[in-house]
């Protein structure tokens, strides 16, 4: 029986399916826990807050995947599969989602629209990200 990820992989699909690599697992990790906590310095500007906060969670939700013995065609999916590579439910993927809109809208559209809750918010999710790619052994 395959897998919900397995079901994404193929052509026009978003997911390729690859070999983990424990290299690349440990530096994904490394750099979202590491921008994850600048993301917490008051410091800061918000839209830097946001900034750290959002590719911390891309990195996290990269490395989960890649765990699984996949790759994103997509920035987006890495968020969109989080209830199958960590089990985290909508409360954190939503939040995800939300802010991958608002980075992108920032990133091609110039209008980076960031307030404290959403900063605050992703700063959650992404923790709990976190959290769950901790309980994952490095791969072989």
């Amino acid at each position: 029986m395959s897998s919900p990820l397995d079901k994404l992989c193929g052509p026009g699909k978003p997911l390729a399916a690859e070999a983990p690599d424990a290299m690349e697992f440990a530096g994904l990790k490394r750099s979202g826990l590491a921008r994850l906590q600048d993301a917490g310095s008051a410091g800061l500007s918000l839209e830097g807050r946001f900034d750290l906060a959002y590719n911390a969670a891309h990195a996290l939700s990269l490395a989960a995947l890649r765990w699984h013995g996949y790759r994103a065609g997509s920035r987006y999916i890495v968020f969109q599969v989080l209830p199958h590579t960590l089990g985290l439910g909508p409360g954190v993927w939503r939040v995800l989602a939300k802010c991958h809109e608002v980075r992108n809208l920032g990133e091609y559209e110039g209008d980076l629209n960031v307030d404290e809750r959403l900063v605050t918010d992703l700063i959650a999710a992404c923790k709990a990200v976190a959290a769950a790619l901790k309980k994952l052994a490095p791969p072989a």
